[in-house]
């Protein structure tokens, strides 16, 4: 198995990058945060994971081992596979996974295209003894139900859950606490006023 994977980044694709190691080109399918943070040129070092198939053999890579174990939970989730883990990981942070997980609000994992309300239950309850909470866990759970709805709303206006989180932790501490001012304080994340 590959288990690291070090060189230069020669392309940048849809959904995944060129990496080059010792004269040949790999593609490697990397989360969507990842890729957009790479540039071509540069070098990277990716911890991999390889999903041999009878038609082929795809190479799946991550920034940190504790992503490539995250993805490698969720391949363990019944009817999980590597395009939706990796959909799961471009859609969500981990502090949404384990909040879905631990809040009990597998809805948010079903708001990731191409997750089902389904799936996202099977997942959460998967993941529920398998995962370990982070310290960040304890401001995440917190989210008062006002940010929830922010979210919801975000989420509904096309963003994905990663960009609704990190508008809504932009969000200043001493700012009201009503949905509609807490959405306009967000939506102005986007539009840079």
């Amino acid at each position: 198995m590959i288990a690291t994977l070090r060189g230069e980044i020669t392309q940048i694709e849809d959904n995944a990058v060129i990496v080059e190691t010792g004269g040949v080109g790999l593609r490697v399918f990397v989360p969507a945060p990842l890729r957009t943070r790479m540039q071509a040129g540069e070098a990277t070092l990716l911890y991999t994971h390889l999903v041999v198939r009878e038609d082929a053999w795809n190479l799946y890579g991550f920034e940190t081992q504790a992503d490539r174990s995250l993805f490698n939970l969720l391949l363990g989730v019944d009817g999980v596979g590597p395009r939706t883990a990796l959909a799961v990981m471009s859609g969500a942070t981990l502090d949404i996974i384990q909040r879905a997980v631990f809040g009990e609000e597998p809805d948010l994992l079903g708001r990731v295209p191409g997750v089902g309300k389904k799936t996202a239950q099977k997942i959460a309850l998967y993941l529920k003894d398998r995962l370990k909470p982070s310290d960040t866990l304890q401001a995440v759970a917190a989210m008062s139900d006002a940010d929830s709805e922010v979210l919801a709303a975000l989420t509904a206006l096309g963003y994905s859950v990663v960009e609704a989180q990190t508008a809504i932790q932009s969000i200043p501490k001493d700012a009201p606490g009503e949905v509609e001012e807490r959405l306009r304080l967000a939506l102005q994340q986007f539009t840079g006023r």
